[in-house]
């Protein structure tokens, strides 16, 4: 479970929830759109758009159907009607923008760099040289592959306002992170708008490279998932007379999960053969995946204050805890949202941030209030000398405690990881990052399930105020969520409590 991370005001959980909906309508996947009329950037002495980036694969050369491209369809650019009044209805050729696509190992074939000059577009002292043409990118051919960076032209004619993108499938060859950028190099065609949209295919599907192993991962963990969920249901069926409410909440937490890990699959397997996200299955798994987080949270919180072992009931705290595990749905909702239905490589990392800092700051509060109720519990435990149970959640602070400390080594992990691979080099290796936190939350899932397993003696880590101060329990252990007694307290049901709880 990834650790907890601190809380945000009502009004602006909402407000995050609201600015995702907002920022996800119409975003796409590996079909990647320019419907807003997108516009260009100077850099240097160019202009330029970024029309995507993602891992592909090298096309199968056995297979005809395995192939792994690059697909331009309908790309229409307008320029003003300024642009177009300074030429004649008969000229040919009056301006040039260019789709150039590179492998990011490439990247210093762009540009005059290796001329010595800082210029992106040639110029007429290079053009002299004969390095270059006016008017076009400077483009160093890769000696391996000549025909890299690839570079597709397209030119106005006459006083035409708008030119369409001839229809082109570029082929991959070689398994890189591969980047798209449309650039014009003369100043003429400043406010220069595109729409259209790219298709982007791997050798098995339009998944994009760094994400096609999640499918795999979903339909492991979907098995996992069903395996625990078998396990726990055939003990809570066998000892169905002696349940508990704690295990109705752990019932709740592991369906959850199953259903969440089922969804995330059927998501990436629709994606994959479509090459667009299916809004509703996304919204659907989106919302489980927010749900089982606020839920499995709420679950270590409650068990961590002693709920049904120390405290009979929350008490007064009841509306703080749900209070507090509904705005960590709405900033988690929000920030799964943006994530999962925003463009996959174009998401502003300024926009990121923002949701971030709210459900950091939210678990943040979660870790702090559940070790600090661990630590009252724990304290309650030894002055009743109630040793199985203080036994029980030693176990527990110890396995929570490692799952943090772990958790903390692997954040500091995935900050090195994303500080040194800024250009997405590392593709092939970033589906680890997220798959982590879901095998760790499964990981905590079945320790909770072993330690509090339904038994058919539940009392033995059950509420009680039946016995006398002080009792003895040394002849008890706790065996899972089972008692064992000695002598004779064979019998008994109930560990004593004092009564001063």
């Amino acid at each position: 479970m990834r650790p907890p991370r601190r809380a945000a005001p009502l009004p602006l959980a909402l407000g995050l929830s609201l600015l995702a909906l907002l920022a996800a309508r119409g975003a796409d996947a590996s079909v990647h759109e320019y419907a807003g009329g997108g516009g260009f950037a100077p850099r240097a002495n160019s202009f330029f758009f970024h029309g995507g980036s993602e891992g592909l694969y090298a096309s199968d050369p056995s297979s005809n159907s395995s192939a792994s491209f690059i697909r331009f369809d309908t790309v229409v650019f307008r320029r003003t009607q300024e642009s177009a009044s300074r030429h004649e209805e008969m000229q040919q050729k009056t301006g040039l923008v260019e789709a150039i696509i590179v492998e990011i190992q490439d990247r210093d074939k762009i540009g005059g760099s290796y001329l010595h000059s800082d210029a992106i577009c040639c110029t007429p002292e290079l053009d002299k040289e004969k390095s270059c043409r006016v008017g076009e990118v400077i483009i160093r051919p890769n000696p391996d592959n000549p025909e890299w960076p690839k570079r597709i032209q397209t030119f106005f004619e006459g006083k035409n306002e708008e030119t369409t993108m001839l229809p082109r499938l570029v082929s991959i060859n070689k398994t890189g992170m591969y980047y798209l950028y449309f650039m014009f190099c003369d100043p003429q065609l400043k406010g220069l708008k595109i729409t259209g949209r790219t298709v982007w295919r791997n050798p098995q599907g339009y998944l994009p490279g760094k994400m096609a192993p999640m499918m795999t991962f979903y339909g492991f963990m979907s098995l996992a998932y069903l395996a625990l969920g078998l396990l726990w249901f055939i003990q809570f069926v066998r000892c169905w007379k002696d349940i508990l409410q704690l295990h109705y909440h752990i019932t709740a937490v592991i369906a959850l999960g199953m259903c969440e890990m089922a969804f995330w699959y059927f998501e990436y397997a629709n994606f994959n053969s479509t090459g667009t996200r299916p809004m509703g299955i996304t919204l659907w798994a989106v919302t489980f995946t927010a749900v089982k987080k606020t839920v499995s949270r709420l679950l270590l919180l409650v068990v961590s204050m002693g709920y049904g072992v120390v405290l009979p009931t929350l008490g007064g705290i009841t509306s703080r805890v749900a209070a507090l595990g509904s705005i960590y749905f709405v900033a988690s909702e929000a920030l799964e949202l943006v994530e999962n239905l925003g463009n996959i490589n174009d998401f502003s990392g300024k926009t990121r941030l923002f949701l971030v800092l709210p459900v950091a700051i939210l678990d943040a509060t979660f870790i702090i209030w559940i070790f600090s109720s661990l630590s009252r519990t724990l304290e309650k435990l030894q002055l009743r000398r109630s040793m199985a149970k203080l036994e029980l959640y030693r176990k527990f602070t110890n396995s929570l405690a490692v799952s943090v400390l772990i958790s903390i080594a692997w954040i500091g992990y995935e900050l090195y990881f994303n500080a040194t691979d800024p250009l997405s080099e590392l593709w092939q290796r970033a589906w680890i990052i997220p798959a982590f936190w879901n095998v760790l939350s499964y990981a905590l899932l079945a320790i909770i399930c072993i330690l509090w397993s339904p038994s058919r003696n539940p009392t033995g880590f059950a509420y009680s105020e039946d016995a006398g101060e002080g009792a003895d329990e040394e002849g008890l252990s706790l065996v899972g969520s089972a008692m064992k007694g000695t002598g004779d307290m064979v019998n008994m049901h109930i560990f004593p409590e004092d009564k001063r709880a």
